[in-house]
C-alpha cells in the first residue's frame, strides 16, 4: 500500500548516506514531490564530542551535499557522546539527544533516564535489545526529534526509511506503510500526524542501483571502496574480508576497537575477535584516490555526475541486520 502523498506537509527522509537512503529521496522526486517539502535528517553515530570510533568519516559531508546538490533543506541529531559513550556506559543513564531547533541549530533533550551499564559493543543480531547501536543511535534519536519539535504537532508528516524485504528475513516482515511510532494523531492535549514509509520494501537491488543511475547521483565513497552497503565503517555486521580491509584503511580505529574487546572480555563477534577477523580476510582492493575521500570529514565532488560509474561493491558483501 502506497500513501497518497498529496495529502503530507512535510517529508522526511532518515538517511544513512547509502544506497537505499538515497533511492528513498530519488523516489519521491520521481513521484513529483517538491524538493522544498523533502527533509534529509542524517543521525550522527559518533557524535559531536570527540569520538570517531565507528562510523566513515566523510558521511555527514556526503549527506549534506546531496541535500545542496538536490536543493532539499539537511539536518542532524546525535545522542551526546555518540556509540563510544553508550558503550562505555557504567552505572549511568543514557545520554541526553540533542535535536534541531528552530534557529538552524539543535537543543539538548532527556539523559535523566534510569542507571544502567553496558560495557560491551552491540551483538549481531536482529533483537534490538543487544544490538544497541541501531535503536539507541538512530531508531531512538529520530523519535526524539519527531516528538520534541513543535513543527510536528502542525499538519502531516511523512517519514521514509529505506529497509528492503530482500535484506533479510525478520525486514522481509516490516509493513510497506503503518503509523509511525511517534504518531499521536488521537492526541487530547495535541496531535501528531506521522505515518511511516518504506518506499523500497519490495525493490531488488538492481532498482535501486537503477534509479541512482538515472538520476546520475554519486554514491557514498564506500561503494567505490568495494562496500556493498554502506553504514559505519567498523559496522559491527562486517566480515572478515570487511575487517581485513579496515584494517589497511583505518588501522587506528581497528586497534582500538580490538582494545575495547580485550577490556570488556566480550567480542562483537562470537567466535572470533576483530583482529582475528581481520587476520582471516583478504582485504578488497582499493584505490588511495576513494580512500583519501572516504576517510575525510569534507565532501567537494559533484554529486550530480556526467559520467556515472556503478561502484565496485554494487551487488558485493552487503553484510548487514539478519
Amino acid at each position: 500500500m502506497d500513501p497518497d502523498l498529496g495529502i503530507y506537509d512535510r517529508f522526511l527522509v532518515f538517511m544513512s548516506g547509502g544506497k537505499d537512503s538515497l533511492a528513498c529521496i530519488l523516489r519521491l522526486l520521481d513521484l513529483g514531490v517538491p524538493a522544498s517539502k523533502i527533509e534529509l535528517h542524517h543521525h550522527l553515530v559518533d557524535g559531536v564530542e570527540g569520538s570517531k570510533l565507528m562510523d566513515w568519516p566523510v558521511t555527514n559531508a556526503y549527506s549534506r551535499a546531496v541535500a545542496d546538490a538536490l536543493g532539499m533543506e539537511y539536518r542532524t541529531s546525535w545522542r551526546e557522546g555518540g556509540f563510544e559513550r553508550e558503550m562505555l556506559r557504567q552505572d549511568a543513564p543514557t545520554a541526553p539527544v540533542w535535536i534541531p531547533d528552530d534557529n538552524g541549530g539543535h537543543r539538548r533533550v532527556g539523559g535523566n533516564g534510569p542507571l544502567g551499564t553496558r560495557l560491551k559493543f552491540p551483538q549481531v543480531s536482529a533483537n534490538l535489545s543487544v544490538r544497541w547501536c541501531s535503536s539507541a543511535l538512530k531508531i531512538d534519536v529520530g523519535a526524539r526529534y519527531l516528538t520534541n519539535h513543535p513543527k510536528f504537532t502542525h499538519g502531516k508528516t511523512l517519514v521514509l526509511t529505506g529497509e528492503r524485504a530482500q535484506e533479510s528475513t525478520a525486514r522481509s516482515r516490516y509493513a510497506s506503510f503503518e503509523p509511525h511510532r511517534s504518531d499521536l494523531r488521537s492526541g487530547r492535549k495535541y496531535q501528531r500526524h506521522i505515518d511511516h514509509w518504506r518506499p523500497l520494501h519490495q525493490w531488488s537491488e538492481q532498482q535501486v542501483w537503477a534509479i541512482i543511475e538515472r538520476h546520475r547521483v554519486l554514491p557514498h565513497p564506500a561503494y567505490y571502496l568495494g562496500w556493498g552497503r554502506t553504514s559505519c565503517r567498523q559496522c559491527i555486521f562486517g566480515s572478515k574480508d570487511q575487517w581485513a580491509t579496515v584494517k589497511a584503511i583505518a588501522p587506528r580505529n581497528l586497534a582500538v576497537i580490538a582494545n575495547h574487546e580485550r577490556t570488556f572480555g566480550v567480542t562483537i563477534h562470537r567466535k572470533d575477535d576483530v583482529l582475528t577477523l581481520a587476520r582471516k580476510g583478504t582485504p578488497y582492493t582499493t584505490n588511495p584516490y576513494w580512500v583519501d575521500i572516504a576517510n575525510s570529514e569534507s565532501f567537494d565532488l559533484p554529486v550530480i555526475v556526467e559520467n556515472w560509474v556503478l561502484p565496485q561493491g554494487a551487488y558485493g558483501e552487503s553484510c548487514g541486520p539478519t
